[in-house]
């Protein structure tokens, strides 16, 4: 298995980001949508939705939403939460899901980039465009490598309660890499490892280049103001596929 199956479904990966910003992660998703502004009951996918919140508020709004994850664990979680418009599947994102199907489709919170080699980025940025309808909208949310790269903290350890998270991070073969030791509650030394690619714009422009896609706009943070190469946390980007 990759690491992002073990990990994503385990269940110390909720103990250990706990603490992230919840109310900023709505936020965002209020903000995209005034931006956006979709027509009411527009089609639209959450890709690697883990057990569903961006979904859920998306179809709080009044949208078609489907969710898709390759995390049994996670899919499991949020068919709890499923209704008339909103549905979730077991889903690797490199493979063909709904062709020509949906208005809009969301990548959240850095939930691309984890593959080993440029072939299975390719293969979901092929498939990310395939699900959409011609000139629909991509929204790709990533970290951006230079201020990642600036603000890398090598080391750290966390506490969450009983446990005790040890923290190396390291960039390897153009990949930030996350190594994240602790002792389970069997008192059994547990070893997760993080990697994400150090894609940077041009590498996202070429790669939905080849989709047929074209970057439309981009943002440096959750408030959607500007981006910024070195100084903004994040790299926001909105694709159009063309029109067939």
């Amino acid at each position: 298995m990759d690491w992002f199956e073990n990990w994503f479904g385990s269940p110390y990966y909720k103990i250990l980001y706990q603490n992230r910003d919840e109310f900023e992660a709505q936020e965002f998703v209020e903000n995209l949508l005034t931006y956006l502004s979709p027509a009411t009951g527009s089609k639209m996918l959450d890709i690697a939705c883990g057990e569903g919140r961006f979904a859920r508020q998306l179809a709080e709004h009044g949208f078609d939403v489907t969710g898709i994850d390759i995390s049994k664990e996670s899919i499991c979680a949020a068919k709890a939460s499923e209704a008339d418009n909103l549905q979730f599947f077991t889903q690797d994102m490199r493979l063909p899901f709904y062709i020509n199907y949906f208005d809009y489709a969301f990548n959240f919170f850095t939930s691309f980039g984890y593959f080993s080699n440029d072939r299975d980025h390719l293969s979901a940025a092929k498939s990310f465009g395939a699900a959409l309808k011609p000139e629909g909208l991509l929204v790709i949310d990533y970290l951006n490598v230079e201020n990642v790269l600036l603000n890398l903290v090598k080391e750290e350890t966390i506490e969450r309660g009983d446990f005790t998270f040890r923290i190396e991070r390291r960039i390897e073969n153009n990949h930030f890499i996350k190594e994240i030791n602790f002792t389970d509650v069997d008192n059994i030394p547990r070893k997760f490892t993080e990697s994400v690619a150090a894609f940077t714009l041009s590498d996202f422009i070429r790669m939905f280049k080849t989709t047929d896609m074209a970057l439309t706009g981009t943002f440096g943070d959750y408030q959607l103001n500007d981006y910024h190469p070195v100084d903004s946390p994040r790299l926001i980007m909105t694709f159009k596929k063309k029109y067939a």
